[in-house]
């Protein structure tokens, strides 16, 4: 019957099940096409007579019998019972890393893992987001705990997918509910500082604080979404409120001066014209920074920018108020946004432009725009200062 099906494939092996050999009544010594594991493993018959195991041995491919057998055209008659297996190599680079490699029971992550690999965190503590004694794997971007077949889920925000993520945006303050233990992405941005009357100092941006891994247990975890600081119509504007998620904590933006210091914060609020100091960022002080220092250099006529995620606020030059810092971009929604830009200086003559990432311009108080942690931008002469800015947190992991 013909062969059916797939060839078998070249690291199988093809063996005669009958040989055949010609005696000459002088050669006792015959070659097998295949190894066998000793003389138990082959039948033996000479001119149709069966051979006892006594009357030959096999080492190898060598059947070697006791006496010379009779000559013969195909008289001698070997069937294979069970021959030696052999251990397959397979040809150099075949075989890839993405197949190959498992780390397990290892106290640290790997340095340099690749899609696909995967983890044992053997330490007593989490590891790169990875609790103790769990199960991990690298996704391209952040190791993240290997599903038990029961996917990670969870309640809270406004639900939305891309790119196989799910994400949660919480422009309001609630509470984030993981179906178990996992880890998620995030960002958390505090609210802007308002300004004040008089062409005042920017507001500083709030805090700008994003990181992957992040674990979290099957618990309700608490989400707090700062208030944009308000604007005054005579002196400095107030700071803006914290925005916090589980334990993490973004500093909302430091007011914007007028007649006084910045404020410190997320990000510093600028300074009133060239008598007073700008306020600092970075305060309290993060690993990343969540922020920068409103601008620091005021002129007789015109305030300073404040600072923002990405860039310190700018100084202002004779009645042209200084520029917003510039905030930063994250593509955690699934497209590119920029938030947290400070909010421009007031003048006398000129306000500044308002930081990319919702920091209100610097002419007629215009405050930061909602749910980006914009600074309120300042006045040209007197009114009333513009308003921070509200924060956002907005959380993601795969599914």
């Amino acid at each position: 019957m013909a062969y059916q099906g797939n060839s078998p494939a070249a690291n199988f092996q093809s063996l005669p099940a009958v040989q055949r050999f010609n005696g000459n009544a002088s050669a006792t010594a015959f070659t097998l096409a295949s190894a066998v594991a000793n003389d138990q493993s082959i039948l033996v018959s000479v001119d149709g007579v069966t051979q006892d195991s006594n009357a030959y041995a096999v080492s190898g491919t060598t059947l070697t019998f006791t006496a010379a057998p009779s000559a013969g055209t195909g008289n001698i008659f070997v069937h294979t019972i069970s021959p030696v297996g052999s251990t397959i190599v397979p040809p150099d680079g075949t075989v890839t890393p993405v197949k190959t490699t498992f780390y397990i029971k290892q106290a640290t992550a790997p340095s340099a893992p690749s899609e696909g690999d995967v983890w044992f965190n053997s330490s007593t503590s989490t590891v790169s987001g990875i609790v103790t004694k769990a199960l991990a794997v690298y996704n391209g971007t952040a190791w993240n705990t290997a599903s038990s077949g029961i996917p990670f889920t969870a309640t809270g925000g406004t639900i939305t997918t891309s790119g196989g993520y799910t994400i949660h945006t919480f422009t309001s303050s609630g509470t984030f509910t993981p179906s178990k233990i996992g880890t998620v992405e995030y960002l958390v941005i505090a609210a802007g500082g308002g300004t004040g009357q008089d062409g005042s100092g920017g507001g500083g941006a709030g805090g700008y604080r994003a990181a992957t891994g992040f674990s979290v247990a099957a618990t309700g975890l608490t989400v707090t979404i700062g208030a944009g600081g308000s604007g005054a119509s005579s002196g400095s504007g107030a700071s803006g409120s914290n925005s916090i998620f589980s334990t993490i904590t973004s500093t909302g933006g430091g007011h914007g001066g007028s007649g006084a210091t910045g404020g410190n914060g997320g990000s510093g609020g600028g300074t009133w014209r060239a008598a007073n100091a700008a306020g600092s960022g970075n305060t309290p002080s993060t690993s990343p920074s969540q922020g920068n220092n409103g601008g620091s250099t005021g002129s007789a006529n015109a305030s300073t920018g404040g600072g923002g995620a990405s860039a310190v606020g700018g100084n202002s030059s004779g009645a042209t108020g200084g520029n917003g810092g510039a905030g930063t971009s994250s593509s955690i929604t699934g497209s590119a946004v920029t938030r947290a830009g400070g909010g421009a200086g007031g003048g006398d003559s000129t306000g500044g432009t308002g930081g990319t990432g919702g920091g209100g311009n610097g002419t007629s108080g215009t405050s930061g725009t909602t749910n980006t942690g914009g600074g309120g931008g300042s006045t040209v002469g007197s009114g009333t200062g513009g308003s921070g800015g509200s924060g956002v947190v907005i959380i993601r992991y795969l599914t």
